[in-house]
C-alpha cells in the first residue's frame, strides 16, 4: 500500500473512533436558576440538592417489568399539588407520613424526591416551582423524623409528566412530587 492510502485510512479510522465516543457523552443538567420571570407550569430538569455519596449499589427493580430503565418509584407515594401552589395539602399529609415510616424502616435507602408541573407556563418559573414542590415534601419529611441526609431533591418541571393530556384532569395528576429509591 502507498503511504497516501495508509493516511487516509488512519485519518477515516481516528474520525469514527471520536464519533463513537461523542454519541456516547450525556450532557450535564443545568444550573438551578434564579427566579424566574412569572409564568405557570414550565419545564427542564434541574438538579437541586447534590448528589449522596453512596455504594453505587442499586436495591432490586420494584414494580412494572416494562418500566427496566426506570428507578424504582415507590409504590402509592405520589404527593398531588394544587394549581401554581407547593403547599402540601392535609390531604396528601398520610402519604408523607407513609413515607416517613418506610424510611425509618428501610434507614440505608437514598430517596430522591421529584418534583412535577403541569405543561403550562413558562420553563424558568416551572423548574422553581417543582423545587419549591420537592422541598415542601423534604421539609415535612424532616418535620415528622426522616433522615434529612437520606433524602434529595430534583426538579423536573414539565418534562416528564403523568398524563400527556391537555385537560384539567390530565394537569392535576402532573402536578405532583415523586418518590424514588436512587441508593442505598
Amino acid at each position: 500500500m502507498n503511504i497516501r492510502l495508509l493516511t487516509k485510512i488512519s485519518v477515516l479510522s481516528l474520525a469514527v473512533v471520536l464519533s463513537a465516543g461523542m454519541v456516547g457523552c450525556k450532557k450535564k443538567p443545568h444550573a438551578t436558576p434564579g427566579p424566574g420571570p412569572s409564568g405557570l407550569e414550565g419545564a427542564g430538569p434541574v438538579s437541586v440538592t447534590p448528589p449522596m455519596d453512596t455504594t453505587g449499589v442499586m436495591p432490586a427493580r420494584i414494580g412494572d417489568p416494562t418500566q427496566r430503565n426506570q428507578p424504582p418509584r415507590l409504590a402509592a407515594d405520589t404527593v398531588h399539588f394544587a394549581f401554581d401552589s407547593s403547599v402540601v395539602n392535609p390531604s396528601e399529609r398520610p402519604k408523607l407520613d407513609d413515607m416517613s415510616a418506610y424510611m425509618r424502616e428501610n434507614p440505608n435507602h437514598i430517596i430522591t424526591i421529584e418534583g412535577h408541573c403541569d405543561e403550562r407556563g413558562t420553563a424558568e418559573y416551572n423548574r422553581s416551582l417543582g423545587e419549591r414542590r420537592a422541598q415542601a415534601c423534604r421539609e415535612y419529611l424532616t418535620s415528622v423524623g426522616a433522615d434529612g441526609n437520606k433524602l434529595q431533591t430534583i426538579s423536573y418541571g414539565k418534562e416528564k409528566p403523568a398524563d400527556l393530556g391537555h385537560g384539567e384532569e390530565a394537569w392535576a395528576k402532573n402536578r405532583r412530587a415523586e418518590f424514588i429509591i436512587t441508593g442505598q
